[in-house]
């Protein structure tokens, strides 16, 4: 399933203060993933000889190879949002200073084109994980009802 990007023209209509807010929950959003990811390394790690064993081997390789991609890009994606942030006093300064405020604005869209990207593929990502744990834990329910 594709998810569209959504239309960011609305940028110019934003207050400093929204733009500012913003870019902190971008921040926090960030970091609760990253946190998010150690969660899913560590269920990963607990699952690795089923992950590894049988059918589900190409498919697991595959999701974590993806999951691998994702943590790799989001410290990038987090320091251009943090220095992004810091470089709102352009607009907070006072100074009336157009060029430089289209370009932040500018800026902002693409950030946020970028972070709906890396979300809405970070999510199919976790999806896989889950979907793979889940039929792990299904097995073996099964095998001990069996057993």
């Amino acid at each position: 399933m594709k998810l569209k990007t959504p239309n960011i023209k609305y940028v110019e209509w934003r207050s400093p203060e929204e733009l500012h807010e913003a870019s902190l929950n971008w921040i926090s959003a960030l970091k609760f993933v990253k946190y998010e990811q150690h969660f899913l390394d560590e269920l990963i790690e607990n699952y690795t000889l089923q992950l590894i064993s049988g059918k589900t081997f190409d498919k697991s390789k595959k999701v974590i190879h993806e999951l691998s991609q994702k943590r790799k890009t989001i410290d990038p994606l987090l320091k251009k949002i943090i220095n992004h942030h810091n470089e709102l006093t352009i607009i907070l300064d006072g100074i009336d200073q157009p060029t430089e405020e289209k370009k932040y604005k500018e800026v902002y869209r693409k950030l946020l084109a970028e972070l709906n990207e890396y979300s809405n593929t970070y999510k199919e990502v976790k999806k896989k994980i889950f979907e793979l744990v889940k039929s792990i834990i299904k097995k073996d329910k099964q095998k001990r009802l069996l057993n």
